[in-house]
C-alpha cells in the first residue's frame, strides 16, 4: 500500500428536511387543525482514529464527503426521517486543519478517538408548533437548516516513542531491522527509504517501544532539499531522537563532523521544538575500523559538537552494541514516562 501521509478534502453535511404546513381532513372532523410534521435532521460527518490504518491513502482520490439531506415532513403527523451520519476513518495521530483559517480543528493521538466535523442541520418546524388559542389554522412552517461545509487538510504524524536522524545510508534501515521485525529495503545508494517505517522493538515479555524510520536528511533540507524534509513532521511526537552518524564512510571525501552539524542545523531551522527534543548519538559501522581508531574519531566528533549527550557505539549490521542500546532506550522511556505521570499528578507518589 502507497504511503499517503497528506490529504485535502471538503466535508459537506446534510441539510435539515423542511417542515410541512398540513391540516387534519377527515370525515365528520371538519376542523381537525394543523398535523404538519418536522423536517428531518441532515447528516452529520465525523472522524474516527482507528489504529488499524496507517495511511491516508483512501482520501488521495475521494476528496469530496457529502450527507444526504433529511426528509421532509409530511401531513398526518408525519415526520421526516433523519439522514445517516458519516464517519471517516484516519490514522491515530492524524492532525486535522481548517484551511481557511488554519486553526487547528482536531489532534486525533488516541485510538478511538472521535470528532465532529461538519453538523447536519437541524430539521424545519412543521405547522403544528404555530398553534395557539389565537392562530388555530397556522399556515407557518420553516425550512431546513443548511448543513456545515468545510475544507480540511489531513496531515499524518506517526506516532512513535524514538525516532532516528542521519544522512542517508548511515544505516538507520540496517538499525531498525536489527532491533525489529520491521523490514525496509537496504541498498548502497542514497534514499533508499522513500517512506517512514516503524519497528516495534520488544525489549522483553512486557516492555517494548516503537521507533520511526524516516528517509535521510541532507544539507538543505529545512528548505526542500531531499526527502527528508518531507517527513520531519514524523519525528515531532517522538520523545527521543537518535541521530545515527556514519563514523566510517566509504566515500573518502565525506566528514562525520560537517555531516553531524549539517543534521543539527537542519532541525533547528525547521523546528525549535523539535531541535530542542533529546537527541542521542549513535555511532555507526563501529566494525569497519580497529577500536582505538573508533574512540578517536567518537571524541572528535563530540568534541566538535559540543554535545554531553549520551554516546553509543555499535554496529547496526552485526548487532554490536545494540543490546545495551535497546536497555538504555527502554530506562529512559520509562523514566520520562514516570516523570510525566508525577507533574501531573503530584500527588501519586510511591511509598
Amino acid at each position: 500500500m502507497k504511503f499517503i501521509d497528506e490529504a485535502t478534502i471538503q466535508v459537506i453535511a446534510g441539510n435539515g428536511g423542511n417542515g410541512a404546513a398540513s391540516f387534519r381532513r377527515e370525515k365528520f372532523i371538519p376542523k381537525g387543525g394543523p398535523d404538519g410534521g418536522d423536517g428531518g435532521r441532515g447528516g452529520s460527518i465525523y472522524v474516527i482514529a482507528d489504529r488499524n490504518i496507517n495511511t491516508l491513502v483512501e482520501y488521495r482520490y475521494q476528496r469530496v464527503f457529502r450527507a444526504k439531506r433529511g426528509e421532509n415532513g409530511r401531513g398526518s403527523d408525519c415526520y421526516g426521517k433523519g439522514a445517516e451520519d458519516i464517519t471517516l476513518r484516519v490514522p491515530v495521530g492524524t492532525l486535522i486543519r481548517n484551511l481557511s483559517n488554519g486553526s487547528l480543528v482536531a489532534d486525533l493521538a488516541q485510538d478511538g478517538q472521535k470528532v465532529l466535523l461538519a453538523k447536519g442541520g437541524q430539521g424545519g418546524l412543521g405547522n403544528l408548533h404555530f398553534k395557539s388559542s389565537t392562530n388555530r389554522t397556522p399556515r407557518q412552517f420553516t425550512l431546513g437548516e443548511e448543513g456545515e461545509s468545510l475544507e480540511v487538510s489531513l496531515e499524518l504524524q506517526v506516532l512513535a516513542d524514538v525516532g532516528l536522524l542521519g544522512m542517508p545510508n548511515s544505516g538507520k534501515s540496517t538499525f531498525i531491522r536489527q532491533i525489529s521485525a520491521a523490514r525496509p529495503k537496504v541498498a548502497d545508494y542514497p534514499f533508499t527509504t522513500l517512506h517512514p517505517n516503524l519497528g516495534v522493538v520488544r525489549v522483553d515479555t512486557n516492555r517494548s517501544f516503537v521507533v520511526a524510520d524516516i528517509p535521510g536528511l541532507i544539507k538543505g533540507a529545512a528548505e526542500g532539499a531531499g526527502l527528508g524534509h518531507r517527513f520531519l513532521r514524523h519525528l515531532a511526537r517522538n520523545r527521543l531522537l537518535l541521530h545515527i552518524i556514519d563514523i566510517a564512510p566509504l566515500d573518502d571525501h565525506a566528514d562525520p563532523i560537517s555531516d553531524a552539524k549539517a543534521i543539527i542545523e537542519e532541525l533547528k531551522q525547521y523546528d525549535e521544538h523539535l531541535f530542542q527534543k533529546p537527541r542521542w548519538l549513535v555511532i555507526n559501522k563501529v566494525d569497519l575500523m580497529n577500536s582505538a581508531e573508533c574512540l578517536k574519531r567518537t571524541e572528535a566528533l563530540q568534541k566538535a559538537l559540543d554535545s554531553h549527550a549520551p554516546v553509543f557505539s555499535i554496529s547496526a549490521l552485526t548487532g554490536q552494541g545494540c543490546q545495551n542500546l535497546i536497555y538504555a532506550i527502554s530506562q529512559y522511556l520509562e523514566q520520562t514516562q514516570a516523570d510525566t505521570a508525577l507533574v501531573q499528578d503530584p500527588h501519586n507518589l510511591s511509598n
